[in-house]
């Protein structure tokens, strides 16, 4: 029976669509690769803009389309500006491509040719434009959040945190308690920084009606990690919700970094003692001033706790090298307890049994990945989403320790020696270990993850 429903499933082809920064794409390649082993036939269509690495993905059909973004657009920081402009660059070569693809199927049915019809189109939540062209093609469109239930609550809230005066936050406000979104206050809401307050507002606005608008919302989470954000969540959208994370557990993918690993840095931690080491990487756009790095590395240093830090090109504002930003000394004086890469194999990393904590900027996708691998965290957010998912670590889940202030060489020794050696970072330990284990129950046959994902399939195939 089994093996008629895969059969049934090779015959229908999903085309999906990303949006083009590291912490987007990689949940929708691990998608992909989901529906792959499902049987699906997958087709990722993809912007010019960070476009995904083909190779890694031989079993998928890669079609790239034109994003207007020149080069010079392409290296500014402004998130916002990139966004905008892709919303609006990308309707008509998606549209097109979408066109070609239908008319493809078509095509074959005439002439006998096998071609799996498309049946949906799966994008990314904040692509908001693309609910616009499927409903032009009558084409179903599912969207994909990359990020936590309470964050996309938060952004659901915007125009009641207008009218009640939280937003445009006040750095006289920043400690005041949000009631409608316990337990955020004011500075935990996901805002980006920007001049443009009314761009982000559209664009935040635009993604949550597009998604109303949708056949469905698919989230990188699973039940009892958000419980009361998912009932809150499917009271507020009346559309399918399909919890079928984390997805990295349900399929380990190929790697879909942007940037080359270092995989040298596993044979150090080989070399570690258990649970000793403390892994340090802010992702891939978050940034600081170079006050802010010196006092991170004579914090790690002064710790005396192994670490293993990811300095990559632009951490440091308005410095592609750090070579020189080193303070004089503190190379030797880390010898043997340090290790400095530009990039890593996060998920090998977090696995490893060298690891205990992890010093994050609580992007969905780490913070996930901690989660699912025990490891207790060191909050320090950056922008967007990340200050939501933080709050939640440190006060819901009870699972980490939020830096909320400037960073300061002593607060970063005692936090890091608080998550590592004390009894404090040993009871994290143990809670964090919990939700491990709920995780790898929810993709498991009966478990809550794998029956969406069953329902998730049972929606397509109504389409």
């Amino acid at each position: 029976m089994e093996e008629e429903e895969e059969q049934k499933r090779r015959g229908v082809g999903l085309v999906l669509f990303p949006c083009p920064l590291q912490g987007h794409i990689n949940p929708m390649l691990q998608l992909a690769s989901i529906l792959h082993s499902k049987g699906f036939s997958i087709i990722i269509v993809h912007t010019r803009f960070n476009s995904p690495n083909s190779s890694n993905y031989p079993h998928f059909n890669f079609i790239p389309i034109p994003d207007g973004i020149s080069d010079i657009q392409a290296s500014f920081s402004d998130v916002l500006a990139l966004l905008s402009h892709l919303n609006v660059n990308c309707a008509v070569p998606l549209r097109d491509c979408l066109v070609r693809l239908l008319s493809d199927h078509d095509n074959s049915i005439s002439t006998s040719k096998e071609k799996e019809p498309i049946s949906c189109l799966i994008s990314d939540a904040i692509m908001h434009f693309t609910q616009g062209v499927a409903d032009g093609l009558k084409l179903p469109r599912l969207v994909l959040r990359t990020s936590s239930v309470e964050s996309f609550l938060a952004f659901a809230a915007f125009p009641v945190l207008r009218q009640k005066n939280y937003l445009p936050i006040s750095d006289s406000e920043l400690e005041t308690p949000v009631t409608e979104l316990p337990p955020l206050k004011v500075k935990d809401l996901p805002v980006i920084k920007t001049h443009d307050l009314k761009t982000l507002y559209q664009l935040v606005g635009s993604m949550v009606d597009q998604v109303k608008a949708s056949s469905g919302l698919i989230l990188n989470t699973f039940d009892h990690l958000e419980q009361s954000s998912l009932s809150a969540l499917t009271q507020e959208f009346p559309i399918p919700v399909f919890t079928i994370g984390p997805f990295h557990k349900l399929f380990p993918a190929s790697s879909s970094s942007l940037l080359t690993q270092d995989q040298s840095c596993i044979a150090w931690l080989d070399t570690q003692p258990p649970k000793s080491v403390i892994y340090v990487s802010f992702g891939s756009l978050a940034s600081m001033d170079e006050a802010e790095f010196m006092e991170m590395a004579w914090g790690l240093a002064n710790s005396k706790c192994p670490f293993l830090w990811v300095v990559r090109s632009g951490l440091v504002h308005d410095s592609d090298r750090v070579e020189p930003l080193w303070p004089d000394g503190f190379l030797e004086m880390i010898s043997g307890k340090g290790c400095i890469v530009k990039w890593a194999p996060q998920q090998d990393v977090l696995a490893h049994p060298a690891v205990g904590g992890f010093w994050t900027h609580n992007g969905w996708n780490s913070t996930l990945e901690s989660i699912c691998e025990g490891v207790p965290m060191l909050c320090h957010p950056n922008f967007g989403d990340q200050m939501v998912n933080a709050r939640y670590v440190s006060h819901v889940w009870r699972v980490g320790l939020h830096l909320e202030n400037r960073l300061e060489r002593k607060e970063i020794e005692r936090n890091i020696r608080r998550l590592m050696v004390e009894k404090e970072g040993e009871d994290m330990r143990e809670r964090v270990a919990s939700l491990k284990e709920k995780a790898e129950a929810s993709v498991k046959k009966g478990g809550s993850s794998y029956e969406s994902l069953e329902e998730l399939i049972a929606q397509i195939f109504s389409f």
